[in-house]
């Protein structure tokens, strides 16, 4: 990383770099070990100052969030079964099971082999004809793109193989399969192989109104169905007055280098200014959700656009604010953040 850090023709002199470091090494008390990981050696960011030190980073979460509570988002059955009882929008799901106990129908159906496996998802495909594909997400354990299936109609006739890995991949644990959500044609002409997904994150401030810190598009970059950066995405921060894109859409230098996209590689479509459909509803969608769930002071949310509008897919109450950060441009900077900043503080 750092090779491809000192080649690249984009970043600050060396000089720069170390008064840039030594100043946030000052300042926060901390070695800067975001320093690279944000891009702020990047020529054109003076504001490095405004990007959150990793330190204070990963102690936030952990005192503004009750644990004993946690497990209604970290389990993504009782997620859907939560906020299923508020009529918000999810994704639908369609069979879940526990090893080789299967629920599907409201009826428990025992999966003793890969083709008794093939007969559920046929069964499901074809009480679902506009089901085009499942997500098969693990009850626990799928962030970050980890330990999730997806299954298209067509995969029953031509990938074998897939189903019997699929089938081997949840024999032994417990896993909700999801209906694919059908994608706003605005987001799918923008990136197509990923449902892409708002990260908006929500704060309960000290008096139990419920505001939006900020929100950034999450997409797939390298035709990987899903849109985590870790799984070689990119993340491109909205303005949240006109909901359209900003310019810049980071990964992870570590996984992608130094570059920053501009343009998505798969489809040439320009980020700036691309406007991201239902943005402030799904904004409104996402103080909702976190409105009922008051123990949860700090969540990010994964938000996607449907084609009728927001559908909310998850919501994480440890998760890093690293992206949102980089994506908004230093949360420092960011008026609600300061105020989480405070409460975390207390």
């Amino acid at each position: 990383m750092l090779i491809e850090i000192l080649r690249d023709p984009d970043r600050k002199s060396l000089t720069q770099i170390l008064r840039d470091n030594l100043d946030l090494l000052i300042h926060y008390r901390e070695f800067p070990v975001h320093y690279f990981s944000r891009y702020l050696f990047k020529k054109g960011i003076s504001n490095v100052r405004d990007y959150v030190p990793n330190g204070i980073a990963m102690k936030i979460a952990p005192a503004l969030n009750d644990g004993k509570v946690k497990e209604v988002l970290d389990n993504k059955l009782y997620f859907s079964l939560f906020y299923g009882q508020f009529d918000l929008p999810l994704p639908k799901i369609l069979a879940y099971n526990h090893r080789d106990q299967f629920i599907y129908r409201s009826n428990p159906v025992s999966i003793h082999d890969a083709r008794d496996f093939r007969v559920l998802i046929e069964n499901i495909f074809m009480e679902h004809p506009a089901c085009d594909g499942l997500f098969i997400k693990k009850t626990y354990s799928s962030a970050s793109g980890r330990n999730i299936y997806f299954i298209k109609r067509y995969d029953l006739d031509s990938n074998d193989q897939l189903i019997n890995d699929v089938y081997a991949g949840v024999k032994n644990s417990s896993f909700i399969f999801q209906e694919k959500v059908r994608q706003h044609p605005g987001l799918e002409r923008l990136s197509p192989a990923s449902l892409n997904t708002i990260r908006i994150d929500t704060f309960i401030d000290d008096d139990g109104r419920t505001e939006v810190i900020s929100g950034f598009l999450k997409m797939s970059t390298n035709g990987a169905v899903v849109d985590n950066v870790i799984s070689g995405g990119c993340g491109v921060g909205i303005d949240s007055v006109s909901g359209r894109l900003k310019r810049n859409g980071y990964s992870k230098v570590k996984l992608s280098g130094t570059d920053v996209l501009t343009v998505h590689p798969m489809t040439g479509i320009s980020f700036e200014g691309y406007p991201v459909p239902y943005f402030h509803e799904a904004m409104n969608l996402a103080a909702r959700a976190a409105s009922l769930m008051p123990d949860l002071r700090l969540v990010g949310w994964d938000v996607g656009i449907g084609e009728t509008g927001p559908v909310l897919i998850e919501g994480n109450s440890d998760y890093g604010i690293n992206s949102n950060d980089m994506a908004y441009g230093g949360y420092m900077s960011n008026e609600i953040f300061r105020k989480v900043l405070q409460a975390a503080r207390k």
